[in-house]
């Protein structure tokens, strides 16, 4: 800690009870007053440094009797004038990070300036100030005593200046110098080179280095530090870094609610009281106005459990609102245990709070669609796009994020049908690569809601794309006594024609493998002949290729042949019990050989989408 030693006098003060005492061995003639505590000085020591006390004197000379003084207003108050009386009468005092910016204030206030002594508080203070705003550290400490002589210190500009000092070494941390050993004893301001004089080293490292030590500024402070950040166009990660740094330290609500471990790994210096749940509500109102607006800087996870905690210290709309829209942004990359958020509203219908994600993932659809929009005004291309894409896109992130936040809520038994339709509906068909997901939460549903009537019931399984369904769910769904008769046709109709699809798919792959067989032999045969063309050989390569694939999907739909054959043994006794034939036997489907032709016509597909649309 640098520091800046003044005066060459030993100590002549000393403290009886409330009283500072001077033994210089003359009697004293005037009476400081500042608060409860009084200094028994000598009139001349001070009218020699300071404009206002020698303004005060004259008014209040009276030879009989000691003068009297009152500074209850002065900055820093007794500690500070104490300061003051040993600059005044030459005693050893140091100037310090710690006090330099109280008794800049108060020299300002006393009038401490060169037309009342060369060298005189005013200057050795600012010179001073102007030396640590060099330093990382020492800068810090004096922004923080600034707080205790507002609003002198906003006057003279020194929270500002120190508030800039620290954000350029924020931003740049080249700039940052932090003393090896020792520390920078200045004798006096034209030594500069002693303040230079040890050896300096920067030491921040790696970009998050200030974070832990701006966390110990007080929320005004801190906020203008924030937003000097932003002003010099700082990035907006590190930014958000400090941000959610800040909160976690000063909110023990949101830490309470961290379901990791390795989030709480960092060990934070204990507060001397825990904030009131106001200061708690006012600190997250805050920082929510000083987040980037940039989407993805700032982590998901924080931001549902920041908002989580606005939720439950009931922070303002405007709070929470903005929070919904930026989690809604990035909604593809929350976790399912962060969006149960607690129903702690005044109806409290429903355990989860359904609304809040009903809200954020309308904000998550309106941003995807700007989006595609954006990216082409083609509706089709951006479907096809979509849709070959499933696997990676937001979209079917989100889409599987609802599905099990539905069968979350399902259980529920004060979930009502519009608010699981909803919820269920704001997800396009083409997300959802299968609809499993909806499935089960839809059976969990009906099985938390035996109430329910038939219409109810298929009303609700309309949201399910029997289509969609894998063997697992379908074979689930056949045997499903809570689904409504006519899904369950649905169900073992559309199966049936998958099935029928892979056999006719097998022959087909069969006829064309032996044709590519004889094919093979007579390129053969043309390849042993030397007069064969390029284009024959090329082609003969190329065949060969092709009949290798065939080969082995042939083995691989045969496989998956025998095995939905075997899951659906039962599937003619269930059909014969609900009186109807799903797909009648093609009269003009001729089988010569199984393992040579198939030849199914256009006709009967046709004939098999149209009971499909009947049956639904």
């Amino acid at each position: 800690m640098a520091c800046m030693k003044l005066g060459s006098k030993s100590e002549v003060f000393y403290l009886d009870g409330q009283n500072w005492l001077c033994s210089t061995g003359l009697p004293s003639d005037v009476i400081i007053e500042i608060g409860e505590t009084s200094f028994h000085l000598h009139k001349f020591p001070l009218i020699s440094r300071s404009e206002v006390l020698e303004s005060y004197m004259k008014e209040i000379s009276n030879d009989n009797e000691k003068s009297v003084v009152e500074l209850h207003d002065l900055p820093g108050g007794a500690k500070a004038f104490l300061f003051v009386a040993k600059f005044c009468y030459g005693v050893k005092m140091e100037l310090n990070p710690s006090n330099v910016v109280t008794l800049r204030c108060a020299a300002e206030y006393l009038q401490m300036t060169e037309d009342y002594g060369e060298g005189n508080l005013i200057l050795h203070s600012e010179n001073f100030l102007n030396h640590i705003f060099g330093y990382w550290t020492d800068t810090l400490k004096a922004l923080k005593t600034c707080e205790e002589v507002l609003p002198f210190a906003e006057d003279l500009h020194i929270a500002s200046r120190c508030i800039h000092s620290l954000v350029v070494k924020a931003a740049d941390p080249s700039l940052v110098i932090w003393p090896v050993s020792g520390q920078s004893s200045v004798q006096s301001p034209e030594n500069a080179e002693m303040w230079n004089g040890i050896s300096l080293k920067s030491k921040a490292s790696g970009e998050d280095w200030w974070f832990e030590d701006v966390s110990s500024l007080s929320l005004p402070l801190y906020k203008r530090f924030m937003q000097g950040a932003s002003s010099r166009h700082m990035r907006p990660d590190k930014i958000a870094g400090s941000l959610v740094y800040y909160a976690k330290k000063h909110i023990p609500l949101l830490v309470s609610q961290s379901s990791s471990k390795s989030e709480n790994s960092v060990a934070f210096k204990s507060t001397p009281s825990t904030p009131s749940e106001a200061d708690q509500r006012n600190l997250i109102e805050e920082i929510v106005v000083l987040l980037p607006n940039e989407k993805g800087i700032t982590p998901t996870k924080f931001l549902l459990k920041i908002l989580r905690t606005a939720i439950a210290l009931y922070a303002n709309s405007h709070c929470c609102a903005t929070l919904e829209k930026r989690i809604g942004a990035q909604l593809d990359e929350a976790d399912l245990e962060d969006l149960l958020i607690p129903n702690i509203g005044y109806s409290m219908e429903t355990l989860y709070d359904i609304d809040c994600v009903q809200r954020m993932l309308e904000h998550f659809m309106v941003v995807e669609h700007d989006v595609a929009d954006s990216a082409s005004n083609d509706i089709e291309e951006e479907m096809r796009i979509v849709r070959g894409s499933q696997s990676m896109s937001p979209m079917a992130k989100v889409a599987n994020l609802v599905d099990s936040y539905l069968s979350e809520v399902a259980p529920d038994v004060n979930v009502k049908l519009p608010k699981f339709q909803s919820l269920a509906t704001v997800i396009p068909d083409y997300a959802r690569t299968l609809d499993d997901g909806i499935y089960g939460a839809i059976d969990i549903y009906l099985k938390a809601h035996p109430w329910m009537t038939d219409s109810e019931k298929e009303q609700i399984c309309r949201l399910i794309n029997c289509q969609k369904l894998s063997l697992e769910a379908s074979t689930h769904a056949a045997q499903n006594e809570r689904l409504p008769l006519r899904v369950v046709v649905q169900v073992l109709f559309f199966e049936q024609l998958k099935l029928r699809t892979s056999i006719a798919g097998w022959f087909f792959a069969s006829d064309n493998l032996e044709n590519s067989q004889n094919l093979s032999g007579n390129l053969a045969l043309i390849r042993n002949d030397g007069n064969a063309p390029h284009n024959s050989i090329i082609a003969f390569d190329s065949m060969k290729e092709r009949v290798a694939e065939l080969e082995k999907e042939c083995l691989s739909m045969k496989k998956e042949l025998e095995k939905m054959m075997k899951a659906k043994v039962g599937w003619n006794v269930i059909l014969k019990k609900l009186s109807c034939r799903l797909i009648p036997k093609p009269s003009h489907v001729k089988v010569s050989n199984p393992c040579r032709k198939s030849k199914i016509s256009p006709a009967s597909t046709t004939q098999m989408e149209e009971k499909a649309m009947a049956v639904k």
